[in-house]
């Protein structure tokens, strides 16, 4: 059979299948954000402080990274999960998140003496951020694995990587709301670490359970 005939095959079975692709992508997004969103109360929750912390545009620019992050990697994982659609604009769309933290850290560095810079790079939590991030989105990881089943990823494996991504960005976004260190050389350093450790939970995921 030849390539094409075989993506051909891949995309009308998983057509085929009992519920829409898209609908269940929506699905699963629900349903984890269900589950982060218990893990999260049930754990750490939201910081005291949090109506305050929301006027400041510290606090406000995480949720601006990790949204960024999920919004970008479930429009790539959507289109890796269909065989033969294009993923090209889509992972042009996953340097937004990386390029604005870069942009902050940036600004950061310019309005914070360097004296400064280690103290809050390190923070007061990180070994906080380094076990909830992946703990809350464990769940929604496998959920988004699950999924990839649903469609037919012709290389699961990335498939699995972006899956670990997104489920990175939506447990980022529900810690932020309890982390006290607001600061962007904290944010890119912890949370991506934090968010690598899931990505690379997905990418073994994707390789042993996704694969054709």
């Amino acid at each position: 059979m030849r390539t094409e005939d075989l993506i051909k095959a891949l995309d009308a079975d998983a057509r085929s299948k009992a519920m829409p692709q898209d609908s269940a992508w929506w699905l699963a997004v629900a349903a984890s954000a269900v589950i982060a969103a218990t893990v999260f109360w049930l754990t750490i929750g939201p910081r005291p402080d949090i109506m305050a912390a929301m006027h400041t545009m510290r606090f406000l620019a995480k949720f601006v990274f990790t949204i960024a992050l999920g919004v970008s990697a479930f429009a790539l994982i959507r289109a890796l999960s269909t065989p033969g659609a294009s993923t090209a604009r889509a992972a042009a769309w996953m340097a937004v998140a990386p390029l604005l933290v870069v942009v902050a850290v940036a600004l950061e560095l310019f309005a914070v003496p360097s004296p400064e810079w280690g103290r809050r790079l390190v923070g007061t939590n990180w070994y906080i951020c380094l076990t909830f991030i992946p703990l809350i989105g464990i769940g929604p990881l496998a959920v988004f694995l699950a999924a990839l089943r649903h469609g037919a990823p012709t290389r699961p494996m990335l498939a699995g990587t972006v899956a670990g991504m997104l489920a990175g960005g939506l447990s980022a976004t529900f810690y932020a709301a309890h982390c006290f260190d607001d600061s962007p050389l904290f944010v890119a350093t912890w949370y991506t670490l934090a968010i690598v450790i899931l990505t690379a939970l997905g990418a073994i995921g994707g390789r042993l359970f996704v694969r054709w």
